[in-house]
């Protein structure tokens, strides 16, 4: 059946690639996909898909159903761009891939359908909005409009650059860290420079806040990292102590229980830290993205079907990454969810989130053929 599946692919190979530059050529920001989303509905409904739209504000849902009764694979597929300053000018590019992804996910689909590889259960497609943004993650938002009410499996794909996966080669389960980001206002006492004594400091707060957070450790055996990397105070002149502050601090975490040590001991050090200047301090916390939690069924299946369309060298096997991903969402809010989530090879230079990003297109004929694979192993 991968013979098939590939002959599919590169027969399709000029369509395949009108539509990726198409939705190339219509990049759109998070939660904004208006019409990458009409776009991608149209292109299925005019092929006979009955589709939902508006799932999760712009995301939309279809399925391929089987005759026989059994599990629900979902295939997910992000479709936002992100947004670069070029030449003074906000412009959405899409130099993240998700319009090949959404590429991939719409003729994997398209073949699970042609060559009958849904026997039994249904695929489910699911074209997703705002995964570049956390504080909007188009996965909660899916997940609220209970996108995740019927699936037992469900896998998703993204281009990774050349120092991680070349051409012809492929991950069966890349592995994101948690994300998280904390604020924090500083408040102390505003006072003049040559009477610092009858004010509180909001910059000497913020200095031990910087110390505080830098002293803390967790399970060294799990990578981790949590870091300020804004800060803002000042009065109206370097001879006034500031009364007002603000900070910014990054965290990262190779698991979701250390990411909920870092959180904790984090606002505690702000807290505490800017208690040893007499000064108060109000902590938010921006909701983030959890770690990577897969299913070994789930490797095993797309190990089996990367060897099958790519050869034994193409396969990469499970391979850890420093970005993060809001696919992880989906497990999170359904623990019994089987996933993983494929890291495919294209050459891509010079790097995701570089407007000048490129890809071998190529990519995209093995790409739409392991998730096809991976479809007609689970549900054929």
């Amino acid at each position: 059946m991968e013979k098939n599946i590939r002959e599919f692919a590169e027969n399709r190979k000029q369509e395949i690639f009108r539509v990726f530059d198409d939705l190339h050529g219509m990049p759109e920001l998070s939660m904004q996909e208006f019409r990458t989303s009409a776009f991608i509905a149209d292109y299925l409904e005019d092929r006979g898909f009955q589709v939902a739209r508006g799932v999760g504000n712009t995301g939309l849902v279809t399925y391929v159903h089987g005759n026989e009764p059994g599990p629900v694979l979902g295939i997910r597929a992000d479709m936002d761009a992100l947004g670069h300053m070029i030449d003074g000018e906000l412009r959405a590019i899409h130099s993240c891939g998700h319009d090949a992804h959404s590429t991939m996910g719409l003729f994997a689909g398209l073949a699970a359908r042609e060559l009958g590889l849904v026997r039994k259960g249904s695929l489910k497609l699911i074209f997703q909005p705002s995964e570049e943004q956390e504080e909007t993650s188009g996965a909660r938002a899916m997940i609220a409009d209970g996108v995740l009410e019927d699936m037992d499996m469900c896998v998703g794909i993204h281009l990774r650059p050349i120092q991680e996966a070349k051409y012809g080669q492929a991950v069966s389960a890349l592995k994101h860290g948690a994300l998280a980001t904390v604020t924090a206002e500083i408040t102390g006492t505003a006072a003049h420079g040559g009477r610092p004594h009858l004010g509180k400091n909001a910059v000497d707060a913020i200095a031990a806040v910087v110390n505080a957070v830098n002293a803390i450790w967790v399970d060294p055996v799990v990578p981790s990292s949590a870091k300020v990397t804004a800060v803002k105070a000042g009065g109206a002149n370097y001879s006034s102590i500031p009364e007002k502050g603000e900070l910014g601090i990054d965290l990262r975490a190779n698991t979701n229980e250390v990411m909920e040590e870092l959180l904790d001991k984090v606002e505690r050090a702000i807290i505490t830290g800017a208690s040893t200047i007499g000064c108060g301090a109000a902590v938010r916390k921006i909701p983030g993205l959890p770690a990577a939690v897969f299913n070994d069924e789930m490797i095993r299946i797309a190990e089996d079907s990367i060897r099958e369309i790519l050869g034994e060298e193409g396969l990469l096997g499970i391979r850890g990454t420093t970005g993060a991903e809001d696919f992880h969402e989906y497990v999170k809010a359904k623990p019994e969810l089987k996933t993983t989530y494929i890291g495919l090879g294209c050459d891509l230079v010079p790097g995701l989130h570089h407007p000048d990003m490129t890809f071998n297109k190529d990519a995209l004929l093995d790409g739409v053929s392991i998730l096809a694979d991976i479809a007609c192993k689970v549900l054929g």
